[in-house]
């Protein structure tokens, strides 16, 4: 077989601190420094406020202070720390730094310096999470308090109405908790009355229900908020930045509409003592708003700068905004259009920290956009483990892998496969120094990521292979294309290393009936190698992206549509943030979904499925078409016809065993920093 060889030219590594050479005219608003309080931020990027899970016993840890040093050190004009709690009333089982306990203020202090030796400043965010409370950290439920007992949606909490006293407890708590932040050394503090937490709910009227001083109308249910601030300027002291984050638009039953927070916003501006507004969308207390926490990449880039520029448009004070922003260049837009001052890029930082410095450089190819997968990021959290990135696994994992570590000596290295697990191998490998040669048996890198983007709403997950193809060609990394690799051409070429990457194939297991029904496998769909009758059931045992993919495309399709799935949810094993969205625009569509549901045989009208808990039949009647989503079997061939080689050889990513884009890239990444 003709082999095509891409050979990219070999780009030096990139030292610790990258050189800036300024595109003129470009990023004119982006890069432009901005004043606050007498504070200089370098740009208009900042990272906000959120969970990293990298605690010791409630301080801040090493790992989040690399972790934080690694935004600064790529460019980041501010990092606002995660959501400390004020008060012991607000500790759940989540972790949390305790900022009103005095032993956090070392933790916050060593990442000030580290960070502010890079020329990023340092924010706190001050936080009391209210009715918003999962379970205490010893299992049981704590007890939530609230402005009122209305119970959330999401948790399924019923919380205790706060007293006075209280209330003045948890006033007094953010004044303790700022002068700690104070002590620390660090530039600002943030107020969290975002995303139904407590002081949101404080101004919510369906949630605030009380008819004392802190109830009743407009002005009464912001009292705490303007007490809070004013708190916070007497703990924080005169030089300190202290701005509050507030939900634009709460997006969920019961809360807070547009116009409401528009008014209160207009109110909190007007406060001498509040140097900023940080906007952005959604709340807790609801699955429909909660998904705004973190928007998928079902949500369009910059969808909450309408909201930051209605608000901005009231007051003259500094607006910051988040949401989807994960491009400088969208970015620079929303500055441009005037609808903020700062842009919030967390997930842009978590997936590429280098991300201002490329974009000032004007090394646009090279930045590794965010795709809003949700996986590793706010998925990790959500399952009390540190944050990280499926692209970047470097992202949390600094203190392991936050420096490559040049090779002893130069070794030619045959990567096989041209997915994820293969490419971040080969990218890393060569940036150590070795001689890599990539070998892909198809024309296109990629990988399933080629089948993934070709679900509907997943379009942009495609850049995962734009990204990892782009790191392995700055690194100069040999890729040869159209390429099977066999025992012969190992031999032949006499490699030091071998890493098999060579994937996955679809599973498609004997299903009795199946000879004389009409049986297709998604990835026989989404390559458009099979036509679907009218009324389609879809055998869903990954519940996954895959399963309410090709139900939406086939809904979209005109279909009649029935997901049954093997779990308890369709989407049962991805984050939460994405899946909620999805479930919500297939009930629009009309896609019928059930639950517990084992695949058992298929005949000419029916499909035969076995309820996972009771073991009855469960009859799906009048069925044209089953697709199959029954998961993917790792290729073995070069493997097993490697056994008596003798040389060194390494198996990663679905090759070794099926499971995701995370797993794969990540095994690259720990294989070649071995080799």
């Amino acid at each position: 077989m003709t082999a095509r060889m891409l050979v990219p030219p070999r780009l030096s590594k990139t030292p610790p601190k990258m050189r800036i050479r300024p595109m003129a005219g470009a990023f004119k608003h982006l890069f432009e420094p901005l004043q606050i309080r007498g504070l200089t931020l370098r740009n208009r990027i900042f990272s906000t406020g959120h969970m990293a899970v990298m605690l010791d016993d409630g301080k801040i840890a090493d790992a989040m202070v690399a972790y934080h040093a690694a935004k600064a050190r790529g460019g980041a004009a501010l990092t606002i720390i995660e959501a400390a709690r004020v008060h012991p009333s607000g500790m759940s089982g989540r972790p949390a730094i305790r900022a009103y306990d005095p032993d956090c203020v070392p933790g916050y202090a060593r990442l000030a310096v580290v960070c502010h030796d890079e020329g990023c400043k340092v924010f706190a965010q001050l936080s009391h999470p209210g009715r918003e409370m999962t379970m205490a950290a010893d299992g049981t439920h704590a007890v939530a308090y609230a402005p009122s007992a209305v119970p959330n949606e999401r948790f399924h909490v019923m919380p205790r109405e706060m007293s006075p006293k209280l209330i003045a407890e948890v006033v007094q708590g953010f004044e303790i908790s700022a002068s700690h932040m104070r002590d620390a050394g660090l530039d600002g503090v943030e107020i969290v009355a975002s995303h139904g937490y407590l002081l949101g709910q404080f101004l919510n009227p369906r949630v605030n229900q009380r008819s004392d001083a802190y109830g009743g109308n407009a002005e009464n249910r912001m009292r705490i908020i303007h007490e809070v601030i004013a708190a916070v300027r007497r703990g924080a002291g005169p030089d300190l930045v202290i701005g509050i984050r507030l939900s634009g638009e709460e997006k969920d039953h019961d809360g807070v509409d547009a116009n409401e927070m528009l008014q209160m916003a207009q109110a909190f501006a007007a406060d001498s003592d509040l140097d900023y507004l940080n906007v952005t969308a959604g709340t807790s207390a609801g699955l429909a708003g909660s998904t705004h926490i973190v928007p998928s990449m079902r949500f369009e880039a910059g969808y909450t700068t309408t909201l930051s520029a209605a608000i901005r448009a009231v007051t003259e004070k500094p607006v910051f905004v988040a949401g989807r922003i994960n491009q400088p260049q969208i970015a620079e837009k929303t500055l441009a259009d005037g609808a903020a001052d700062m842009c919030g890029m967390t997930r842009a930082l978590i997936s590429d920290p280098e991300m201002p410095l490329k974009a000032q450089a004007g090394a646009l190819d090279d930045i590794r956009a965010c795709v809003a997968c949700n996986q590793a990021c706010i998925g990790h959290m959500l399952n009390a483990c540190s944050i990280s990135c499926i692209q970047h696994p470097e992202t949390g994992r600094e203190l392991t892998f936050g420096t490559r570590v040049p090779a002893k000596t130069r070794r030619k290295v045959m990567v096989v496969g041209g997915g994820p697990a293969g490419l971040k191998a080969a990218a890393v490998g060569a940036e150590r120094g070795h001689d890599v040669t990539l070998y892909e048996a198809r024309a296109q890198l990629g990988g399933q990521v080629n089948l993934a983007q070709l679900l509907p709403g997943r379009a942009e997950f495609g850049g995962v292979t734009t990204n990892l193809g782009r790191e392995a060609q700055r690194a100069g990394v040999k890729i040869r294309l159209n390429t099977e690799v066999t025992h012969d051409l190992v031999q032949d070429l006499s490699p030091d290393a071998v890493v098999i990457a060579s994937g996955a194939l679809s599973r498609e297991p004997d299903i009795e009936g199946a000879d004389e029904a009409h049986v297709v496998s998604a990835w026989q769909v989404l390559e458009g190698r099979a036509n679907v009758g009218g009324r389609a059931v879809i055998a869903d045992w990954r519940c996954d992206w895959v399963g309410l993919g090709l139900a939406e495309r086939l809904a979209r399709d005109g279909c009649h549509v029935r997901l049954a799935v093997n779990g308890i949810v369709a989407g049962q094993t991805i984050p939460q943030y994405a899946r909620d969205t999805w479930l919500g625009d297939l009930h629009r569509l009309g896609v019928e979904i059930l639950p517990h549901m084992r695949l058992y045989g298929i005949d000419r009208q029916d499909a035969y499925f076995q309820h996972t808990l009771s073991g009855e039949p469960v009859i799906l009647h009048e069925v044209d078409t089953l697709v199959t989503a029954l998961g993917t079997h790792s290729v073995t061939e070069l493997e097993t016809g490697l056994e008596d080689w003798g040389g060194e050889t390494h198996i990663i990513g679905d090759a070794l065993c099926p499971r995701t884009v995370e797993e794969a890239v990540l095994e690259g990444l720990k294989v070649a920093s071995l080799l």
